[in-house]
């Protein structure tokens, strides 16, 4: 799908932006998350990549990310980034030094960037089994539904399918807090919570069935 995508955003003449806020959690290693974008840049999209590291670092609150970009050549280069810091000097000037020090440190390093890899793939294989947890879960607090959707999705979220309705009830009958639009934070779902959520989602679904 990816090879498509480039394909025809190649043939319409598309300036490409990506967004990668979760490298490390969608497949639990960083460089194979990473292919769809060395894919785009071997097909020669010069590419605008917009890439956070509050999550799969665990630094939110230092803002700390890059936004980077693939030009043509060093001159090109040079313009772009002329444009880019007239674009940042009103809006932050200079971002905090001290997020970009701690990744420039674990990155630098081999041994702390394996064991950042090897902790990403901690993380990412903790949010698949709590996927797996949670649709067992349902199933054993009754619910008939197909909930494949669950584990066929990937990364730190999910698309649970609930409605507005039975997301306000969660809330206000159970507790449980979640965008209206049904998106679950997989990592807040827990060995110890799961029955609870899982029965909860049951009891919604009954009280506001989805038309």
């Amino acid at each position: 799908q990816w090879a498509e995508i480039s394909a025809l955003a190649k043939k319409k003449g598309h300036f490409v932006v990506m967004d990668s806020a979760y490298q490390g959690f969608a497949s639990g290693d960083p460089d194979v998350d990473a292919a769809s974008l060395r894919m785009f840049v071997k097909d020669g999209h010069q590419i605008a990549l917009c890439q956070s590291f509050a999550k799969n670092f665990g630094l939110y609150g230092h803002r700390i990310g890059t936004f980077s970009m693939v030009c043509a050549d060093p001159e090109e280069a040079k313009k772009v980034e002329s444009q880019l810091k007239i674009l940042a000097r009103p809006m932050y000037s200079n971002p905090p030094i001290q997020g970009a020090n701690i990744i420039n440190t674990i990155l630098d390093d081999p041994a702390l960037k394996q064991q950042w890899f090897d902790d990403v793939k901690l993380m990412a294989d903790r949010i698949i089994s709590m996927r797996q947890g949670l649709t067992d879960a349902l199933v054993k607090n009754g619910s008939t539904e197909d909930w494949a959707h669950i584990n066929a999705q990937i990364g730190m979220f999910c698309f649970s399918g609930l409605t507005p309705e039975q997301c306000d009830l969660l809330a206000s009958d159970h507790s449980v807090y979640l965008t209206r639009n049904g998106r679950i934070s997989m990592a807040g779902v827990t060995s110890k919570n799961t029955d609870y959520l899982a029965n909860a989602i049951v009891d919604v679904r009954k009280k506001a069935p989805a038309s």
